[in-house]
């Protein structure tokens, strides 16, 4: 399973570049597991995940590894994405909203993207975009575009549930956490797929309503198939005389709770069933230990979203991509935005008008063609 690259002229001898299959090389997981940036998204599992739901994706891992001892000190997974539609480009890491490249060093990332273009130099790629989190200040190359459009809300799950709570918004957060469990709101913790569908039609249903595609199915199922049963994935279920009315899916990995997706029924929001399941899952979040709450990307657009995840307490950061350009054509990230705003816009004026049958395909379609 390994594919050993030639040793770069301006590395050690004591270290080589890789590129490994990490399904099939037990020291992947584990470096992911130790380094202080792994998520979720960098496991083997979540390649398979994307590799099963996305024909358009395939999936590289370059590694720097000390040949002393054959350890693994840093990591990078790249997907070629190939679509006619947008154009093909590279991404490390499609479909994620919290990612890092697990270095330590700039020079690290310097290497591995090295020994990552020296592999698809025969490739007719764009762009390469890298995402970040809290790795963003070791991106040094100047040859990188940054931008930070987006935002990330979390909240520090490292104190007592009492204090967490004095930090929400008396009449937006508080109140509406009461009014919903005055209502008879019942929690149930999805155990088994056959309520999956369930989830992903009121998935659905929230996305066609405010006029954007939704994922697949198929990738749903798979991350419930892949993480469910590692007790690494939740789906948290609002219901209401014994109606489904607000669905949350949460990943979970190390010391965070992410919240994946969030759905609900609009004819129930007098019932704050947002708020209501947002809170239980905060709850289950510090019995089982968890430190920080993630309340996952935001664009600044939405001012309704962005003062939501406000008002819990959140602390607000910057979500840094990079991007490089291959192709002189596309000269900046402004074009790569531009193109993905049109095609949303264009998504949004139809997509709210159809029956649902049609919107699911549209998402199908939509989505073969992301990242």
């Amino acid at each position: 399973g390994l594919i050993k690259l030639s040793i770069l002229k301006n590395l050690d001898s004591m270290y080589v570049i890789e590129k490994i299959n990490p399904l099939k090389d037990s020291r992947w997981d584990t470096f992911v597991h130790e380094h202080k940036f792994g998520w979720i998204c960098h496991l083997s599992s979540w390649q398979e995940v994307l590799e099963k739901s996305f024909s358009h994706l395939k999936g590289h891992y370059f590694v720097l590894v000390n040949t002393n001892n054959n350890q693994i000190i840093a990591g990078l997974p790249v997907f070629f994405v190939k679509s006619w539609l947008i154009g093909n480009r590279l991404v490390s890491q499609p479909f994620t909203t919290l990612f890092d490249p697990l270095i330590s060093t700039s020079n690290e990332l310097s290497l591995l993207l090295e020994g990552a273009f020296d592999f698809f130099r025969e490739k007719k790629y764009q762009y390469l975009e890298l995402r970040t989190l809290d790795s963003f200040n070791l991106i040094k190359d100047e040859r990188f575009i940054s931008n930070n459009y987006y935002k990330y809300h979390y909240l520090n799950l490292d104190c007592p549930l009492n204090e967490i709570w004095s930090h929400f918004h008396r009449t937006c957060i508080k109140q509406r956490i009461t009014r919903a469990e005055n209502s008879n709101l019942k929690l149930i913790i999805l155990d088994n797929n056959e309520k999956l569908r369930t989830f992903y039609n009121l998935y659905l249903q929230t996305r066609k309503k405010i006029g954007l595609p939704p994922q697949p199915y198929k990738f749903i199922k798979s991350l419930w198939d892949m993480f469910y049963n590692k007790k690494m994935l939740d789906i948290l279920f609002a219901s209401y005389n014994g109606k489904v009315i607000a669905c949350l899916m949460l990943l979970k990995f190390k010391q965070r709770v992410s919240v994946e997706f969030a759905c609900s029924d609009p004819n129930y929001w007098n019932m704050s069933p947002n708020h209501y399941l947002f809170w239980e899952a905060i709850k289950l979040a510090v019995s089982e230990k968890y430190k920080v709450f993630d309340f996952g990307r935001t664009s600044p657009d939405n001012k309704g979203l962005m003062d939501f995840k406000k008002r819990w307490g959140t602390t607000m950061v910057d979500i840094h991509h990079f991007y490089y350009f291959i192709d002189k054509n596309i000269n900046n990230n402004k074009t790569i935005e531009k193109s993905e705003r049109a095609s949303y816009k264009i998504i949004n004026k139809i997509i709210m008008k159809l029956p649902d049958n049609l919107v699911e395909l549209i998402g199908n379609f939509f989505y073969s063609h992301l990242s």
